[in-house]
């Protein structure tokens, strides 16, 4: 049974920008000009943000002409979240567990 969870993804993922672009593309596949549009962030900002989730494998791109569009990839969060549920699992059946002090 899994007891750890990918720390990598998590400080990815817990950057409050990233997390909302995340949130975001988890609904629709858009492209910068919608997400600067949605988040208020800079062009600058928010394509750095965007390259740590593209490179952390959570997002692709899709190019449409001019535009590049972006999409979730919902196998890495469903990988994420089957990870969390591992630990949630490994710490219901460890409620009985007690490592006796020295």
């Amino acid at each position: 049974m899994l007891t750890s969870v990918d720390t990598e993804l998590i400080r990815v993922l817990g950057d409050p920008l990233r997390l909302r672009i995340v949130t975001l593309l988890a609904r629709e596949t858009l492209c910068t000009s919608h997400l600067m549009e949605e988040t208020g962030a800079r062009q600058t900002n928010l394509s750095n943000h965007l390259r740590v989730l593209r490179e952390a494998g959570v997002v692709e791109t899709e190019p449409c002409g001019r535009f590049t569009y972006y999409k979730l990839r919902p196998d890495v969060i469903a990988h994420l979240a089957s990870q969390f549920a591992d630990l949630a699992e490994s710490a219901r059946t460890a409620t009985e567990n007690k490592r006796a002090c020295p």
